[in-house]
């Protein structure tokens, strides 16, 4: 069992970013006391050294689920900040969310297609539309079916029918990794400030 959890500053300030790195290493070493592992899957650094404008974690373990759940939300990291003097602002947020991770890749083999000699109508003739030499080919994981009756032999149809259904399937798996892109970065944007699920402090 694994979950990705993506830890962001979202548009704080760079102070947000230190919180960050703090929360990212206070996780870090939550994991220690429990049975699970955290691997830093992706970064993306903060202005400042040894900061992060985001963090993406892979938990792994029997207890991923519960303990992602344990650190998901905002996050309020209580400290005064690094880069300033004198009084102010101790607060500094930082949210926490399970996201996809490297959206699925569609395995394809001719042996999961399905393939029927059809009859098609419309023009090209008599010998079009007595021969069966189009083909419907049918990719049973995922369902999707082409037909193709551009040559007049069944041996070339299919061979289209299995180029096609893999370049159908190659663009699928390339609009869900762009989703799933698209939605970590909603993620960014999500960060609610106040009203803290936890609260850390040095």
């Amino acid at each position: 069992m694994s979950v990705h959890l993506l830890m962001s500053a979202g548009r704080g300030p760079q102070e947000c970013s230190w919180a960050l790195a703090q929360l990212a290493k206070r996780l870090e070493a939550d994991a220690r006391g429990r049975s699970v592992t955290v691997e830093r899957v992706e970064t993306v650094a903060g202005e400042r050294p040894g900061t992060f404008r985001s963090v993406l974690v892979r938990i792994s373990g029997d207890e991923a689920e519960a303990f992602a759940a344990s650190w998901t939300g905002t996050l309020c990291w209580q400290a005064p900040s690094p880069y300033r003097t004198g009084p102010g602002r101790k607060n500094w947020y930082v949210t926490a969310q399970p996201c996809s991770f490297g959206a699925p890749r569609t395995t394809f083999a001719e042996s999961d297609v399905e393939v029927v000699a059809v009859r098609t109508g419309g023009p090209g003739g008599q010998h079009r539309n007595k021969a069966s030499t189009a083909v419907r080919a049918t990719h049973r994981p995922s369902g999707l079916v082409v037909v193709v009756d551009t040559e007049r032999q069944l041996t070339l149809n299919r061979s289209l029918a299995m180029q096609l259904l893999r370049r159908k399937l190659e663009a699928g798996d390339a609009a869900a990794g762009q989703e799933t892109i698209t939605a970590r970065w909603r993620i960014h944007d999500d960060l609610i400030r106040g009203d803290p699920a936890r609260v850390f402090r040095p």
